[in-house]
């Protein structure tokens, strides 16, 4: 049987009642938080300037220099809100149930911003100026959707919200600071809500127009980049991210991919047309190539671990003895 391609106008409208169900489960689902109540206040003082308190200097941040770069990186992510707000309205509408949607996670994720920069200044974990002027230019730069119309738009946010659940979740396992991760998995639980928000939305569409669903997710997945990779610094930032294990290749996979399309049962899908079978096609192998990458990227950071340890266990042991005092 040959379906008509329905275009984005009717699309949305048809699954308006789709996106009302989502939008009342996802209220009763939600849980208030305050984001004041997550940031150690009592740690913080004042900083240089007009206040005359004491200027930011590294050995004051207690946090591992990777995770300094991880919660950068989560933070500048959220700061572009309005960029991210304005492209998903472009993909969808702002009226009706899609309407209420977006006003009220874009109400949810502004509490993300809000909450961790109060963290970072509180504990002095990073330095505020540079922090400062890396936001001013995220958030100049803008944020450009790399999704074409609203079935993209749903598979782009349905991956990346996931990708950011574990990120924020790993970020605080990471940190070493208890504070720090309550903090982290609190943010990870509106993420979640979000994430299945967007991929129930795309199991309704799924029923109506599987063939160009697929087109939609293979090509989301192919293309994947988060969306702060614009951001000053991203790519040494998301590297030593990387190498330190808080999100990788093998994470972007495993933890990601692979749980989205399994819970979609991409693979399991009956009575595709020839445009949605190649698209599975092709994400199958998408797939196996990632998965052969993450292979490798972790062997290799094994073995540069493992040179690692060695040089200093000889650096060690070609010290020379303390004297002895006699």
């Amino acid at each position: 049987m040959t379906r008509l391609k329905r275009d984005d106008a009717s699309l949305i409208a048809e699954l308006e009642p789709v996106a009302a169900g989502l939008l009342d489960r996802h209220i009763a689902a939600a849980r208030e938080w305050f984001p004041h109540q997550y940031v150690p206040w009592s740690t913080g003082r004042d900083f240089d300037g007009p206040l005359g308190g004491e200027p930011w200097q590294e050995d004051q941040s207690r946090l591992d220099p990777a995770a300094r770069s991880a919660l950068i990186v989560n933070l500048l992510t959220e700061d572009n809100l309005p960029g991210y707000h304005h492209a998903l309205a472009m993909n969808s509408t702002r009226e009706g149930a899609w309407g209420e949607w977006l006003n009220r996670w874009t109400a949810e994720e502004d509490r993300h911003a809000a909450s961790i920069r109060g963290y970072l200044h509180a504990t002095r974990a990073v330095d505020p100026v540079a922090l400062e002027r890396a936001r001013m230019a995220q958030v100049s730069t803008g944020f450009e959707s790399p999704a074409g119309g609203c079935l993209s738009g749903m598979a782009y946010v349905a991956l990346q919200e996931l990708a950011t659940r574990i990120s924020h979740r790993n970020t605080g396992r990471f940190s070493g600071d208890p504070v720090c991760e309550q903090l982290m998995v609190r943010i990870a639980q509106d993420e979640n809500l979000h994430m299945v928000f967007y991929r129930d939305v795309l199991r309704s569409a799924l029923e109506i127009v599987p063939d160009q669903v697929l087109v939609a997710v293979e090509e989301n997945v192919r293309s994947f980049r988060m969306p702060g990779h614009a951001m000053p610094g991203f790519a040494p930032m998301a590297a030593q991210i990387a190498v330190a294990g808080v999100y990788d290749l093998r994470i972007h996979h495993d933890d990601v991919l692979i749980p989205l399309l399994r819970n979609l049962k991409i693979f399991d899908l009956r009575g595709l047309g020839p445009e949605g079978e190649q698209a599975r096609d092709s994400l199958a192998a998408h797939l196996e190539g990632l998965d052969a990458r993450a292979g490798l990227f972790v062997e290799r950071r094994a073995q540069a671990l493992a040179a690692r340890q060695r040089r200093g266990h000889e650096d060690r042991a070609s010290a020379p003895a303390a004297p002895v005092s006699g």
